[in-house]
């Protein structure tokens, strides 16, 4: 009996020692099918053509997005890394946000922001925002008329538990030295925050080309090129058509602000429109990137015989230029119907042209070749500008 039972316990133990070395390689292959996939040691950049604040690193399964510029005298660059959907985030790699696609749930917090999302198709995913009454954007109005976007509070004071309660995916913030309390305390739960500088670029097509960065946080960069590659085709050729032209209109620009006419410099955004368009700006050999602070008879001196005056603002009639200063008829521009103000509302009473011209450079720009050279543009309606008569 005995050598049986032997033989009975040697089969046992064979049978245990198959099970578990079975049971040991099926737990073996799935810990490596849950490993990262290995990092790719190739990387592409790509070449950002006019905008200086950020660049895009694209490898195999994720996108390195850095901000050199998040806000004015910024000392470090931001990192974002952006991880395809599906796919496993990056090890080793140093960053101050990391993103896994899809991004369903957005807050953005500036105006600028908003036709980025409008153009590529994912303003859905827009679930808060800071002072509502500024959008103007009739599709943003509509969504928040149905209470998909939420008012989340003041930029500067953005109400962090209704954040909190949205849960959204990311924030696009813009700051002035990146030291907002609202986004501290919402950073600490865990809210990626992400810094869009934007409005820190020097040039209209440098603006414009942020949309790729939307492009990359929202899994659609080819979509964000081909639109920007439009508007950048559409303000060069419109740029061409004034380059030859001889005769320049001169230009005044800005507007007072109780008793101070603030007025772009030389280098300015909006100098860089005028010029562009085929106008002689004024103070087009001043330095800087803002603008100056001048009285009322500084501006006179220079440009009462200006014969072009535009600026943006709500004031829609002549009666209304005067009830802000009766000194104003002094100008010929206003006197000779020349006047144009970037004064187009959305419904709550946003100016449209600080939402929308940072992202369409080039609607602008034919704007202001039709004011100054209507020969020029025959068919083009003014979009932005209307004539203050």
């Amino acid at each position: 009996m005995l050598p049986v039972f032997t033989g009975i316990i040697m089969r046992k133990i064979h049978l245990l020692l198959f099970l578990f070395f079975i049971s040991f390689n099926s737990c073996k292959k799935e810990t490596i099918t849950k490993q990262p996939k290995r990092v790719e040691v190739t990387t592409k950049q790509k070449h950002i053509e006019y905008a200086s604040g950020f660049s895009i690193e694209n490898h195999s399964n994720y996108t390195i997005l850095k901000v050199t510029n998040p806000w004015p005298n910024s000392k470090k660059a931001l990192t974002y890394i952006v991880v395809k959907e599906d796919e496993l985030a990056p090890q080793n790699l140093k960053y101050d946000v990391l993103i896994q696609l899809p991004i369903t749930k957005l807050i953005v917090t500036s105006t600028t922001h908003i036709p980025a999302l409008e153009s590529l198709n994912v303003l859905d995913k827009l679930i808060g925002f800071p002072n509502t009454n500024f959008i103007s954007s009739p599709k943003a109005r509509q969504l928040i008329e149905k209470g998909k976007i939420h008012e989340i509070g003041k930029t500067q004071h953005i109400n962090t538990e209704i954040v909190m309660d949205l849960q959204p995916d990311a924030i696009i913030a813009f700051g002035v030295d990146g030291s907002n309390k609202s986004f501290a305390t919402l950073k600490k739960t865990g809210t990626p925050i992400l810094y869009n500088g934007d409005w820190l670029e020097k040039t209209a097509l440098g603006k414009a080309e942020w949309i790729r960065f939307f492009g990359v946080l929202l899994g659609k960069e080819k979509e964000a090129q081909t639109i920007f590659n439009t508007i950048k085709n559409n303000y060069n050729q419109a740029k061409q058509i004034v380059a030859h032209v001889k005769q320049k209109p001169t230009v005044l620009a800005g507007m007072m602000y109780k008793d101070t006419w603030y007025v772009p410099y030389g280098n300015s955004f909006a100098a860089q429109f005028i010029a562009d368009a085929g106008g002689e700006y004024l103070w087009k050999n001043t330095l800087g990137s803002g603008s100056i602070a001048l009285n009322f008879e500084e501006v006179l001196d220079t440009a009462q015989q200006a014969d072009f005056w535009v600026s943006t603002s709500g004031i829609e009639t002549k009666n209304q230029v005067l009830s802000t200063n009766n000194h104003f008829d002094k100008f010929d521009a206003l006197t000779h119907n020349h006047t144009y103000f970037a004064n187009r509302k959305g419904k709550t009473g946003g100016l449209l042209f600080f939402e929308l011209a940072p992202t369409r450079p080039d609607l602008v720009l034919k704007d202001l070749i039709k004011i100054f050279h209507p020969n020029l543009l025959p068919n083009h309606e003014l979009y932005f500008y209307h004539q203050i008569k």
